[in-house]
């Protein structure tokens, strides 16, 4: 955990937010994975964590934001739990790790919801994720779990994405440790990626660099020769020499900050001229737009700035015709780049997306566009300083898609299908980092990670 005064200022800040009456957060409970006692590794809900950064199932937070006072609900540990788990802290020693001087049996959080509404007072929370949350919550608030969702409190939502996408120093150095281990992972990835090896046996080499570490990926890791799948989950694909390989992987720290990075290679250490001539123009995609991110810009203008290079460069080589910009607006360059050009990222890699992708990654006059591809972009609104994001622009060649716009003549004007059907073999490119937004411009975080085709093969030659 962080220093307890962390904990007090965040709260502190939530309270002064503007909200009256009482703020529930109700933390994560174990999830079995096949039987009761079976459970999946354990993952605070992230909010909970923020405020009251104890990583321990069973517990609620209460914020009264009209005094202040803050309360811990959980059980202190009895016997029957002790003879499973070892000693356990008590629970007004868990307060006291977070600065909160109250603490409460959980047996009561009903009642004292129940009396805050008796008296007219608003409780407020989050919209809730999790199916067992959904239950504890319509029991916490006696309504029934399908109403829950309709009485989130939109305010709320907005306090807390208006403090937790602004990172402390804190935040940021816990990224920066992920990042760190992330490295490691990715260079063992192309070192290990040699043609008859199969996909599983690279992940399991990049998973037991961070186990070493006793941490969790962040996500499941996406390590294939089928890039062009944009989330592939399987590995059980041969590496055969020249196979262009995509790893999306990216580990949490001990406090539960979370890494994203994609690099893309080739299997036998070097590209081929088709390869880098794209490889090159998705590089290209991410420098731009990484040069282009400082405060006051919308990023949804900066995924289309990555989607005009794209187009450009792309039709030196026969894939586009027209002019680039009505390319972009018509929604054509989505054929090679169908996803947005990232998101938040903090405590959860697609950074508080649980509380509503639109309330984290819109507003302040930037709308979700309905376009293929651009209406997949989580985060579209203006830039602060102080926020952290991903920067992944990727370069792809869809068979199905590529067939199904050419067969309904879809931007027949712009696209040149004959080109892109030479490439449906040719796989995906994405090219991935983390990049914090400063008071003047942006800042990479974490060590480089090798990514020009020099470094890259560079690397790989060892």
């Amino acid at each position: 955990m962080f220093a307890p005064a962390i904990y007090a200022q965040r709260r502190a800040r939530l309270q002064a937010s503007g909200l009256s009456g009482l703020l529930l957060f109700v933390g994560n409970v174990d999830s079995p994975m096949n039987y009761r006692d079976n459970t999946l590794p354990f993952v605070q809900d992230s909010s909970f964590r923020y405020f009251f950064g104890l990583n321990e199932p069973g517990l609620a937070g209460l914020i009264d934001a009209d005094s202040g006072k803050a309360t811990l609900f959980g059980n202190d540990p009895d016997v029957a739990d002790i003879v499973w788990t070892g000693p356990l802290p008590s629970l007004a020693e868990r307060a006291a790790k977070v600065a909160l001087d109250s603490s409460r049996a959980y047996g009561e959080l009903a009642q004292a919801l129940a009396e805050a509404r008796a008296a007219g007072r608003a409780v407020h929370y989050l919209a809730p994720y999790r199916g067992e949350t959904l239950i504890e919550m319509g029991r916490l608030l006696d309504v029934h779990p399908a109403k829950v969702k309709d009485g989130f409190s939109p305010a709320l939502t907005r306090a807390v994405v208006a403090l937790r996408e602004i990172k402390g120093v804190e935040e940021i150095a816990e990224m920066e440790a992920a990042l760190g281990v992330t490295h490691a992972m990715h260079i063992a990835a192309m070192q290990n990626a040699k043609p008859g090896v199969i996909e599983y046996q690279v992940v399991g080499i990049m998973e037991g660099i961070m186990r070493r570490h006793d941490w969790q990926l962040a996500y499941p890791s996406i390590f294939s020769r089928r890039g062009e799948v944009l989330h592939n989950h399987h590995h059980d694909n041969v590496l055969q020499q020249g196979d262009l390989i995509l790893n999306d992987t990216g580990c949490s720290s001990g406090q539960g900050y979370a890494s994203d990075i994609t690099r893309t290679f080739p299997v036998g250490g070097k590209f081929s001229t088709r390869q880098r001539e794209l490889y090159d123009i998705a590089l290209d995609m991410q420098l731009s737009a990484i040069d282009a991110i400082k405060p006051g810009v919308k990023y949804q203008d900066i995924h289309k700035l990555a989607a005009r290079v794209m187009v450009e460069r792309m039709a030196e080589l026969g894939f586009f015709k027209g002019d680039a910009h009505e390319v972009v607006e018509s929604g054509a360059y989505a054929i090679a780049f169908p996803h947005g050009l990232g998101h938040q990222i903090g405590m959860d890699v697609h950074d508080m997306e649980a509380l509503g992708e639109d309330l984290v990654g819109y507003g302040d006059g930037a709308e979700r566009s309905g376009l293929f591809g651009l209406g997949y972009l989580r985060l579209g609104k203006t830039l602060k300083a102080g926020m952290a994001l991903t920067v992944e622009p990727g370069i792809y060649f869809i068979p199905a898609l590529i067939n199904a716009w050419e067969k309904e003549g879809r931007h027949s004007q712009y696209i040149n299908y004959a080109k892109f059907r030479e490439y449906t073999d040719f796989g995906g490119i994405r090219i991935e980092d983390n990049v914090l937004v400063t008071e003047t411009g942006s800042r990479v975080l974490g060590e480089p990670i090798p990514k020009t085709v020099e470094e890259v093969e560079a690397v790989m030659a060892v």
